[in-house]
């Protein structure tokens, strides 16, 4: 398992909840970080291997 948090259905509207009650500086560097994480997970590119 790892630190970040899964990116589900439900996970995800919850995370953008989170990231939007963020101050405005701090959104875009949540929104980097969701982005990479979602892009290595349609990719298959993620720690586990798949690919």
């Amino acid at each position: 398992m790892t630190d970040e948090p899964q990116v589900g259905e439900d996970g995800l509207v919850a995370r953008l909840d989170v990231i939007e009650e963020q101050p405005l500086t701090a959104r875009a560097d949540a929104y980097a970080q969701l982005h990479e994480q979602l892009r290595r997970t349609l990719e298959g590119d993620d720690e586990h291997g798949r690919g």
